[in-house]
């Protein structure tokens, strides 16, 4: 059954989810701050709207694709006048926990029904309706729009009714991505400085399992297990013949790792397995 719902904000992302739901059918309004980017989607069968307000004028559901916790504030204020007193809020916005946490409290009190629901989707993904959409909110809410955005993604995960909690669990997913983005463009400044391509260092992963090491060191750091198998003292070490290795290549994260090494052995933790990085994590 197709619905009619107003995408505000079509930028990469919120592009590919407009043309994924004109291509299920779905009557779709859409707006932008930048017009052009609204504008392009119209071809495709979008109704572009010149204001928040009327975008989203008469539709079930609002979904918001933005820029940061400023902007998310700002477009809800500006829609305000068009939302209907039974329009969800599906906000896939990456924000800060305790702004949307506040947020959420604060357009419930006002009878605002709002839902955040950030995603784990590039735009390629969300034109496949592949990835991840996170949830986190009023169980009523999630209830009523599970089987929409159950379209919209391969895997819809319900956190509960800490409206926080999706924000949180986005962060600590982006920063398991970035970081190890940057420990791979280190390595790769490593292995070329040294004269080994990019394609030999990544065989790497013929034989190296990232996941094993992800399992088996992150039981020990949850756990607070430091005993001893890779000494932080001899990780340091290791570090340090990296950066050597690298010589004058800009690199992404091996100082910023070598300096908490630094502190955390002048602290007395050198001894230690080098999950002891953790430590004051899982205090």
């Amino acid at each position: 059954m197709s619905a009619h719902i107003a995408f505000l904000g079509t930028g990469r992302l919120g592009a590919g989810f407009v043309e994924a739901a004109l291509g299920r059918g779905d009557r779709v309004s859409v707006w932008n701050r930048t017009p052009a980017k609204a504008e392009a989607l119209a071809a495709l069968g979008a109704a572009v709207a010149a204001t928040a307000a009327e975008a989203v004028r008469g539709v079930e559901r609002v979904h918001l694709v933005l820029k940061d916790d400023e902007s998310v504030g700002q477009v809800i204020t500006e829609c305000r006048a068009g939302l209907g007193a039974q329009t969800i809020i599906v906000d896939h916005t990456t924000t800060l926990p305790a702004l949307t946490a506040e947020r959420a409290r604060r357009l419930a009190a006002e009878g605002v029904k709002y839902l955040h629901c950030p995603v784990f989707i590039g735009p390629a993904a969300a034109r496949a309706a592949k990835g991840s959409i996170l949830v986190a909110g009023p169980q009523a809410l999630f209830d009523a729009v599970k089987p929409a955005l159950e379209l919209q993604a391969a895997k819809v995960v319900y956190f509960g009714e800490r409206p926080d909690l999706a924000a949180i669990i986005k962060l600590i997913g982006n920063a398991y991505l970035i970081g190890t983005g940057a420990v791979m463009a280190d390595f790769m400044s490593i292995a070329r400085n040294n004269g080994v391509s990019a394609e030999q260092a990544m065989s790497l992963f013929d034989f190296f399992d990232p996941a094993n090491i992800i399992q088996v060191r992150g039981a020990s750091m949850m756990k607070g297990d430091f005993t001893p198998s890779f000494e932080l003292t001899m990780a340091r070490k290791d570090v340090g013949l990296m950066l050597e290795a690298a010589g004058d290549r800009p690199l992404a994260a091996l100082p910023s790792l070598a300096a908490r090494m630094d502190a955390l052995i002048a602290a007395g933790h050198g001894g230690e397995d080098f999950a002891v990085l953790a430590i004051d994590a899982i205090r």
